[in-house]
């Protein structure tokens, strides 16, 4: 989406979501091809999240892409501009399982989020045989933007921590 602050304002007044935190511009800040390895972007491409809970049982997670030096677009290549996530209790098994699928690529490696206000998240993309990204992602026990607000994630049903059961 190109504008991020106007997604979270419809989804909090209109839709009536919580917003859960927002995080600061994520890019490659040694010019390499992290955004391309991880997300299928460009190289040079910046983003920003936010992360909203809609009712009792619904994780939003609203994405914002730039690429300096071009007009706003929607990245309709990147993952995460349309994409599922599933939540795994075992992220390193999740992506060898998936991984071994004819098909599947996945795109980097598992990353652990390293500042607030979603510290101690791992992530993972993959794309699916027909397009659809994927993301897998295991939650800390608690992050730091709990601190923050009363608001939280949803958290997963026992029967879906897995990919595989």
């Amino acid at each position: 989406m190109p504008d991020l602050e106007e997604a979270v304002v419809f989804f909090t007044r209109v839709i009536g979501c919580d917003l859960l935190y927002r995080t600061g511009v994520l890019f490659d800040s040694t010019g390499g091809d992290w955004m391309s390895r991880h997300f299928d972007a460009p190289a040079e491409a910046r983003l920003r999240t936010a992360m909203l809970r809609c009712g009792p049982t619904a994780n939003v997670e609203l994405l914002e892409w730039t690429i300096p030096g071009a007009p706003p677009v929607v990245c309709h290549t990147a993952i995460g501009v349309a994409h599922l996530a599933i939540y795994v209790t075992d992220l390193a098994e999740a992506a060898a399982h998936l991984a071994a699928q004819p098909g599947v690529r996945v795109l980097g490696s598992p990353t652990v989020v390293t500042d607030e206000p979603h510290e101690g998240t791992e992530f993972v993309h993959l794309l699916l045989p027909w397009g659809l990204g994927l993301e897998l992602v295991r939650w800390p026990p608690l992050m730091p933007y709990r601190t923050m607000t009363g608001a939280q994630l949803v958290e997963p049903a026992p029967r879906w921590s897995t990919v595989h059961e």
